[in-house]
Protein backbone atom coordinates (compact mmCIF):
# COMPACT_ATOMS: atom_id res chain seq x y z
CA UNK A 1 0.00 0.00 0.00
CA UNK A 2 1.02 2.93 -0.62
CA UNK A 3 2.56 5.72 2.06
CA UNK A 4 0.73 8.71 2.30
CA UNK A 5 0.51 11.76 5.06
CA UNK A 6 -1.51 15.08 5.08
CA UNK A 7 0.58 18.06 5.04
CA UNK A 8 0.34 20.00 7.96
CA UNK A 9 -0.18 24.04 8.21
CA UNK A 10 3.34 26.49 6.94
CA UNK A 11 4.43 23.18 4.94
CA UNK A 12 5.47 23.57 1.51
CA UNK A 13 2.39 21.90 -0.55
CA UNK A 14 3.26 19.22 -2.80
CA UNK A 15 4.19 19.50 -6.12
CA UNK A 16 2.18 17.89 -9.34
CA UNK A 17 2.32 17.82 -12.93
CA UNK A 18 -1.13 16.93 -14.53
CA UNK A 19 -3.54 16.86 -17.26
CA UNK A 20 -6.55 18.40 -16.55
CA UNK A 21 -10.26 18.92 -18.37
CA UNK A 22 -8.97 22.96 -19.56
CA UNK A 23 -4.80 22.81 -19.47
CA UNK A 24 -1.76 20.81 -18.26
CA UNK A 25 -1.02 21.97 -14.64
CA UNK A 26 2.46 22.24 -13.55
CA UNK A 27 1.67 23.32 -9.40
CA UNK A 28 2.99 24.95 -7.90
CA UNK A 29 4.62 27.32 -10.90
CA UNK A 30 1.69 27.86 -12.90
CA UNK A 31 0.14 29.60 -10.14
CA UNK A 32 2.73 32.32 -9.23
CA UNK A 33 1.22 35.25 -6.84
CA UNK A 34 -2.28 33.90 -6.26
CA UNK A 35 -3.91 32.20 -3.73
CA UNK A 36 -5.22 28.06 -4.35
CA UNK A 37 -7.92 26.58 -3.14
CA UNK A 38 -7.60 22.68 -3.94
CA UNK A 39 -10.22 20.49 -3.64
CA UNK A 40 -10.90 16.48 -3.87
CA UNK A 41 -14.28 14.39 -4.76
CA UNK A 42 -14.63 11.04 -3.99
CA UNK A 43 -15.78 10.47 -7.77
CA UNK A 44 -17.57 11.74 -10.66
CA UNK A 45 -21.04 12.06 -11.47
CA UNK A 46 -22.03 11.75 -7.96
CA UNK A 47 -25.14 13.47 -6.52
CA UNK A 48 -23.15 15.84 -4.15
CA UNK A 49 -20.47 16.83 -5.84
CA UNK A 50 -22.70 18.04 -8.67
CA UNK A 51 -24.49 19.82 -6.46
CA UNK A 52 -20.95 21.40 -5.42
CA UNK A 53 -19.65 22.31 -8.36
CA UNK A 54 -22.57 23.93 -9.74
CA UNK A 55 -22.59 26.17 -6.77
CA UNK A 56 -18.75 26.93 -6.94
CA UNK A 57 -19.15 28.30 -10.56
CA UNK A 58 -22.16 30.80 -9.32
CA UNK A 59 -19.22 31.74 -6.76
CA UNK A 60 -16.30 32.02 -9.19
CA UNK A 61 -16.29 35.57 -9.60
CA UNK A 62 -15.74 35.89 -5.80
CA UNK A 63 -13.28 33.70 -5.82
CA UNK A 64 -11.43 35.66 -8.76
CA UNK A 65 -11.90 38.86 -6.79
CA UNK A 66 -9.88 37.74 -3.93
CA UNK A 67 -7.01 36.14 -6.56
CA UNK A 68 -8.00 32.71 -5.84
CA UNK A 69 -7.50 29.88 -8.44
CA UNK A 70 -9.59 27.03 -7.35
CA UNK A 71 -8.14 23.25 -8.80
CA UNK A 72 -10.72 20.33 -8.53
CA UNK A 73 -9.57 16.69 -8.15
CA UNK A 74 -11.63 13.40 -8.63
CA UNK A 75 -10.08 9.60 -8.60
CA UNK A 76 -11.46 9.37 -11.95
CA UNK A 77 -9.65 9.69 -15.43
CA UNK A 78 -9.69 12.63 -17.67
CA UNK A 79 -12.17 11.43 -19.93
CA UNK A 80 -14.17 10.96 -17.13
CA UNK A 81 -14.17 14.02 -16.10
CA UNK A 82 -14.64 15.98 -19.21
CA UNK A 83 -18.21 13.68 -19.28
CA UNK A 84 -19.20 15.27 -16.10
CA UNK A 85 -18.46 18.92 -17.21
CA UNK A 86 -20.27 18.37 -20.31
CA UNK A 87 -23.15 16.63 -18.36
CA UNK A 88 -23.34 19.40 -16.08
CA UNK A 89 -23.49 21.84 -18.93
CA UNK A 90 -26.42 20.02 -20.47
CA UNK A 91 -28.58 19.46 -17.15
CA UNK A 92 -27.80 22.73 -15.15
CA UNK A 93 -26.97 24.82 -17.70
CA UNK A 94 -23.82 25.60 -16.42
CA UNK A 95 -20.23 25.61 -18.06
CA UNK A 96 -17.39 24.53 -15.38
CA UNK A 97 -14.45 27.00 -15.81
CA UNK A 98 -12.15 25.77 -13.59
CA UNK A 99 -9.57 23.04 -13.90
CA UNK A 100 -10.35 19.58 -12.81
CA UNK A 101 -7.02 17.31 -12.79
CA UNK A 102 -6.52 13.49 -13.14
CA UNK A 103 -3.53 12.23 -11.37
CA UNK A 104 -3.77 9.72 -8.95
CA UNK A 105 -0.36 10.73 -6.99
CA UNK A 106 -2.20 13.72 -5.81
CA UNK A 107 -4.35 11.71 -3.59
CA UNK A 108 -1.52 10.78 -1.56
CA UNK A 109 0.75 13.23 -2.06
CA UNK A 110 -2.50 15.23 -0.36
CA UNK A 111 -3.82 12.48 2.12
CA UNK A 112 -7.26 12.58 1.06
CA UNK A 113 -7.89 8.99 0.93
CA UNK A 114 -8.53 7.89 4.35
CA UNK A 115 -9.22 3.72 4.11
CA UNK A 116 -11.16 4.22 7.01
CA UNK A 117 -13.91 6.08 5.34
CA UNK A 118 -13.78 4.57 1.77
CA UNK A 119 -10.15 2.38 0.68
CA UNK A 120 -11.36 3.68 -3.15
CA UNK A 121 -12.50 7.04 -2.96
CA UNK A 122 -11.07 10.57 -1.72
CA UNK A 123 -12.94 11.96 1.34
CA UNK A 124 -13.70 15.85 0.65
CA UNK A 125 -10.31 17.52 1.45
CA UNK A 126 -10.34 21.51 1.29
CA UNK A 127 -6.21 22.76 0.97
CA UNK A 128 -6.09 26.55 1.04
CA UNK A 129 -2.45 27.35 -0.31
CA UNK A 130 -0.74 30.60 -0.19
CA UNK A 131 1.27 32.57 -2.64
CA UNK A 132 4.20 31.03 -0.69
CA UNK A 133 3.12 28.00 -1.93
CA UNK A 134 2.88 27.03 1.57
CA UNK A 135 -0.41 25.47 3.24
CA UNK A 136 -2.65 28.12 4.65
CA UNK A 137 -5.35 25.78 6.52
CA UNK A 138 -7.24 22.66 5.57
CA UNK A 139 -10.52 21.01 5.82
CA UNK A 140 -11.82 17.42 5.71
CA UNK A 141 -15.32 16.49 5.20
CA UNK A 142 -17.26 12.86 4.50
CA UNK A 143 -18.67 11.63 1.54
CA UNK A 144 -21.96 12.30 2.48
CA UNK A 145 -21.71 16.09 3.34
CA UNK A 146 -21.08 19.37 1.51
CA UNK A 147 -18.99 21.68 1.68
CA UNK A 148 -19.81 25.44 2.55
CA UNK A 149 -19.02 27.79 0.09
CA UNK A 150 -19.56 31.20 1.69
CA UNK A 151 -17.44 29.68 4.47
CA UNK A 152 -14.71 29.28 2.62
CA UNK A 153 -14.66 32.76 1.38
CA UNK A 154 -14.84 33.67 5.11
CA UNK A 155 -11.40 31.31 5.78
CA UNK A 156 -10.14 33.12 2.51
CA UNK A 157 -10.58 36.61 3.50
CA UNK A 158 -9.51 35.97 7.26
CA UNK A 159 -5.81 34.31 5.86
CA UNK A 160 -5.54 37.08 3.31
CA UNK A 161 -6.15 39.73 6.27
CA UNK A 162 -3.37 38.04 8.39
CA UNK A 163 -1.28 37.90 5.59
CA UNK A 164 -1.29 41.28 4.71
CA UNK A 165 -2.09 43.50 7.59
CA UNK A 166 -0.72 40.65 10.47
CA UNK A 167 -4.30 41.00 12.20
CA UNK A 168 -5.99 37.75 13.69
CA UNK A 169 -9.82 37.60 12.96
CA UNK A 170 -12.77 37.21 15.95
CA UNK A 171 -15.19 34.50 16.63
CA UNK A 172 -17.62 34.75 13.77
CA UNK A 173 -15.42 37.81 11.63
CA UNK A 174 -16.86 39.87 9.85
CA UNK A 175 -20.33 39.52 11.72
CA UNK A 176 -19.23 39.10 15.39
CA UNK A 177 -22.15 40.34 17.76
CA UNK A 178 -19.54 42.56 19.50
CA UNK A 179 -16.94 43.90 17.32
CA UNK A 180 -18.60 43.59 14.05
CA UNK A 181 -15.89 43.54 11.57
CA UNK A 182 -12.88 45.09 13.46
CA UNK A 183 -9.36 42.68 13.44
CA UNK A 184 -7.45 41.65 16.70
CA UNK A 185 -4.01 43.46 17.28
CA UNK A 186 -1.47 40.94 18.78
CA UNK A 187 -1.61 41.06 22.33
CA UNK A 188 1.33 42.80 23.56
CA UNK A 189 4.97 40.84 24.44
CA UNK A 190 5.89 43.35 27.03
CA UNK A 191 4.49 46.22 29.19
CA UNK A 192 5.72 49.28 26.86
CA UNK A 193 3.64 47.70 24.22
CA UNK A 194 1.02 47.25 26.67
CA UNK A 195 0.92 51.16 27.09
CA UNK A 196 1.22 51.62 23.90
CA UNK A 197 -1.82 49.42 22.55
CA UNK A 198 -4.50 50.65 25.21
CA UNK A 199 -3.45 54.14 23.89
CA UNK A 200 -3.74 53.44 20.10
CA UNK A 201 -6.36 50.59 20.16
CA UNK A 202 -9.97 49.58 21.62
CA UNK A 203 -9.15 47.03 24.37
CA UNK A 204 -11.45 45.38 26.41
CA UNK A 205 -8.25 44.16 28.08
CA UNK A 206 -4.74 44.62 27.59
CA UNK A 207 -4.52 41.26 25.68
CA UNK A 208 -7.70 42.26 23.91
CA UNK A 209 -7.41 44.88 21.49
CA UNK A 210 -9.08 45.48 18.09
CA UNK A 211 -8.69 48.34 15.37
CA UNK A 212 -10.92 49.26 12.55
CA UNK A 213 -11.16 46.62 9.31
CA UNK A 214 -8.01 48.17 7.20
CA UNK A 215 -9.36 46.95 3.96
CA UNK A 216 -12.03 49.10 4.72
Amino acid sequence: MTEFRIPLIGEQAPEFNSNSTLWVINFPTDYKWKWVVLFSHPADFTPVCTTEFVWFQEKKSEFDKRWVALIWYSVDGIQSHIAWVNNIKEKFGVTIEFPIVADMSIAYKYGMLHPTADSNHTVRAVFIINPEWKIAALMYYPLSNWRNIDEILRLLDSLQMTASHGRATPANWPNNSIFQDRVIVPPAANLQQMEKNIKEYECKDWYLCTQANPNK
